[in-house]
């Protein structure tokens, strides 16, 4: 081999290297103008000509797709359009597995031809279960219900027992049913395998690389042929048909002037022609059902199950947010000192924009009701909220009842979840606010400016508290613990009060202490007439052991008291008024408390209500923590208390350091680097000076540091991800300044006053000396920063092309002179240096 490699050697790998990347490279870049320029651009073209609403349209068609007006608009707006459909397909795939693996709702099986012998079996059973209900409703009489008995949740107890029953035995008859259809169907079935396993191993075949073509090979072309295909008639089927039905309906009914008005006329009329389509798909499927047409009668069943399903998830993510949202805004209008008119005005000048932030409102204060209510199921008996579904529950699954249930069903929970969120709006927020300008008439409206003539930048401070401020509040483990607390202290409180103990919290205490004794004696108390009588003991027993095979509700004995209704209003009456008082405080002390301590540092000048409302919420929770803290140490003493006080002051001050540098210093530096790097040179014309303002540098680089350090954390692993993760694991008790300051804030620091000290020595110091214009001298102030970015950037790819050509030019000499590799065993026991050769491997490269 030789020491160096001659040239025509080196010229002949770069050209085969080249000519690889080349072929590479037009490879990718076919696959990107498929993907990215043919697919979105086509159903683009083809939305916008089928929405035209003229023949024309359609000539032109061919013409329009080799157009190149708006390319760069109409492809963006057809990867939207490629997203829906995408997300249809998959939507309609995910819908029919559900309805395979769940089972049709029963109106679509019912007329569905059966054997002789599974009809005479259903006769039966159905006999069976009518004995079975007429047992149960006699063992009901037979044992009353009294006061003080235990009692369950459901009055129709004993319908829900026999029906179990029933389907338990209709489910082992269907079996026995499948079972004989399968054995006369063999031969079939048998014929149908060979279809399945073809498809699955097509399926396993088919990645991703070959089906995007990142494989190299041109199989991609037929996928994007069938993509646009299928982008094409999902256009047309669910987009096209729907709305033009909807359309020709709401002009035939005189509606068109207000849906114009509403600046959604294209969503509407959509959704009018779904429900068109839904009605008459179920006028269809009933009129099949009567002239025994099977396969159409499924087929339209199957087709009103999609529509009803689509139509349903709109109106639940959809439709219900937004009513929140718009509840909320209509009864905290007084709360900012606005009116109606204004959210018209609004609303008419960014429609759109209005409806995502009402929409956006919505979900968050349905996704925080959610939350609370799960907090309340770890407090409460299990079966108090029984008239709430349980998201926890493995069992549940919205998509299934939207198949199942029928429409009113949807209706009539609709109208209960709307009615039960704008009452507690009312009695949140309304009432409350109406309450606070009757006894506090100086206190509202809240000062909500969006801009001021402040150099402060209020986006970015809205930004730095959205992103760090609230989120560190949010995610504090001791604000949820505390909230339960608080919830279980209310419960208990009320459970004493109104009698409700063993209805609110069940008597789980009482049944651990004398856990043995209740099992012992349980056939004794339920047959002693001196005892609480027992409602039900065997129905009791079945309905345990329905509810422990995994039931949507979980289900506790309680003992109910006299006069129970009564005790449950006023158990109503006292949480309405809780609720309001605590909406009441939630209100006013957080943004009485930041806006007094926001008074030392601004005086009287008025201040965005969303940072008094934070800096009050801190200083609440920073004095509720301390205090929890002291009533937790207190009874260790005042030795350890002091010893306690002495090591969270000295944890307190290491913070303080550490937040000096690493969200103090850091932040500055980093958002001063980038305000004169990317944002001056951008905004500042070269005859104007540039500001500079810290605080909104500050504000900026926090952003800034927290997106680089999840960037880092997500990286391969180098030095700085090494230490982020260490003082991340190390936690706040047991921080250590020394390695932070020497690990981390230390070579940061450094970094960033080398970046920007540097460039600013050479600007001022260096070339004054020499001699140039005071233009020259003004643009090189002015453009070093982005110019050394430049050259650093240039730098880093040209050492990124060096390390590259070093491993093609020993790429290149192990390919052309490199014929094996031997491991060679040297021996040093005899004084000559003898060696035995072993060929152990060979790799021939």
């Amino acid at each position: 081999m030789p020491s160096r490699l001659p040239i025509q050697d080196i010229c002949a790998g770069l050209i085969t290297s080249i000519g690889t990347a080349i072929r590479y490279w037009f490879h990718y870049t076919l696959v990107a103008f498929a993907w990215l320029g043919v697919v979105p651009l086509t159903a683009c073209r083809i939305y916008k000509c089928l929405f035209t609403g003229s023949v024309s349209s359609l000539l032109t068609l061919p013409l329009d797709m080799l157009s190149t007006e708006n390319l760069l608009a109409d492809c963006l707006q057809g990867c939207f359009v490629v997203t829906c459909t995408l997300c249809a397909f998959i939507s309609l795939v995910w819908l029919r597995e559900q309805i395979v693996h769940g089972g049709a709702p029963q109106w679509l099986e019912q007329n569905q031809p059966q054997p002789l012998n599974g009809l005479g079996q259903q006769n039966e059973v159905a006999g069976a279960g009518n004995v079975v209900a007429e047992n149960v409703a006699v063992n009901q009489p037979a044992n009353p219900p009294a006061n003080n008995a235990v009692v369950g949740e459901n009055p129709d107890i004993q319908v829900e027992q026999a029906d179990e029953e029933e389907e338990e035995d209709n489910d082992d008859e269907e079996d026995a049913v499948i079972e004989d259809a399968a054995d006369a169907n063999n031969g079939a079935q048998d014929d149908m395998n060979w279809n399945a396993l073809e498809w699955d191993r097509a399926a396993e075949e088919l990645t991703w690389e070959r089906m995007l073509g990142l494989d190299g090979s041109l199989v991609f072309l037929e996928h994007v042929f069938w993509v646009v295909s299928l982008n094409t008639l999902f256009i047309l089927v669910f987009a096209f048909c729907p709305y033009h039905i909807g359309h020709f309906s709401v002009v035939g009914l005189g509606f068109e002037d207000y849906v114009r008005a509403s600046h959604f006329e294209g969503l509407i009329t959509t959704i009018v022609g779904y429900v068109l389509l839904a009605v008459t798909l179920i006028v269809c499927h009933g009129l099949a059902a009567v002239v025994k047409f099977q396969r159409s009668r499924r087929l339209l069943g199957i087709c009103y199950i999609v529509v009803k399903v689509s139509l349903l998830v709109v109106v639940e993510i959809g439709v219900f947010p937004l009513i929140c949202g718009w509840w909320l805004d209509i009864c905290s209008l007084e709360m900012f000192d606005a009116t109606l008119k204004d959210r018209e005005l609004s609303f008419q000048s960014a429609p759109g924009t209005t409806m995502f932030l009402h929409w956006l409102v919505g979900m968050v204060y349905v996704f925080y009701f959610a939350s609370f209510i799960l907090l309340l199921r770890e407090v409460l008996r299990p079966g108090v909220l029984w008239f709430l579904r349980n998201l926890n529950d493995p069992d549940f699954n919205p998509v299934q009842e939207m198949i199942h249930l029928p429409i009113y069903r949807h209706l009539r929970r609709f109208v209960l979840s709307v009615i039960v969120f704008g009452s507690i709006v009312l009695l949140m927020l309304w009432l409350p606010i109406r309450i606070i300008k009757h006894m506090l008439p100086t206190f509202l409206p809240y000062n909500v400016m969006l801009y001021s003539d402040a150099p402060v930048s209020e986006l970015s401070l809205e930004l730095l508290l959205l992103q760090v401020v609230l989120p560190a509040l949010l995610e504090q483990g001791h604000t949820r613990q505390w909230l339960k607390g608080l919830v279980r202290a209310w419960t208990v409180t009320a459970g004493y009060l109104l009698d409700l103990h063993s209805y609110l919290l069940g008597d789980q205490e009482e049944n651990e202490n004398n856990a043995n004794q209740q099992a012992a004696n349980n056939n004794h108390h339920a047959r002693n007439n001196n005892a609480v009588p027992v409602v039900g003991e065997g129905l009791h027993a079945a309905h345990q052991a329905i509810l422990q095979q995994g039931g949507p509700v979980g289900f506790q004995p309680y003992r109910r008291p006299i006069k129970f209704p009564l005790r449950i209003f006023l158990l109503i009456n006292f949480m309405c008024i809780t609720l309001l008082i605590a909406s009441l405080i939630c209100l006013t002390l957080p943004v009485f408390a930041g806006r007094w301590l926001m008074s030392f540092w601004t005086g009287s000048a008025k201040i965005h209500e969303l940072y008094t409302a934070a800096c009050g919420l801190y200083v609440c929770w920073l004095t509720i923590r301390a205090v929890t803290v002291l009533v937790a140490w207190m009874p260790q003493g005042r030795r350890v208390i002091l010893l306690k006080v002495k090591e969270w002051s000295l944890m307190i001050i290491k913070t303080l350091v550490v937040a000096l540098l690493l969200a103090g210093v850091v932040p500055l530096l980093l958002g001063l680097l980038f305000e004169l790097v990317i944002v001056a040179p951008l905004r500042v014309p070269l005859d104007q000076t540039p500001l500079f303002y810290p605080w909104q540098d500050w504000a900026l680089g926090v952003l800034h540091a927290k997106i680089i350090a999840a960037i880092t954390l997500m990286g391969p692993q180098w030095w700085l991800k090494t230490v982020i993760e260490q003082v991340y694991a190390n936690g706040i008790r047991n921080i250590d300044l020394h390695f932070i300051i020497q690990k981390l804030a230390a070579p940061v620091i450094s970094v960033l006053l080398l970046s920007l000290c540097i460039p600013y020595i050479i600007a001022t110091g260096i070339v004054p000396l020499i001699g140039v214009t005071a233009e020259m001298h003004n643009l090189v102030q002015r453009r070093i920063y982005p110019f050394l970015l430049m050259v650093v950037i240039l730098m880093g790819i040209l050492s990124f092309q060096i390390r590259q050509f070093k491993r093609l030019y020993e790429h290149i000499k192990n390919d052309k002179y490199l014929v094996g590799q031997r491991l060679v065993n040297y021996e040093r026991k005899s004084g000559k240096s003898s060696t035995s050769v072993h060929p152990l491997q060979t790799m021939q490269e």
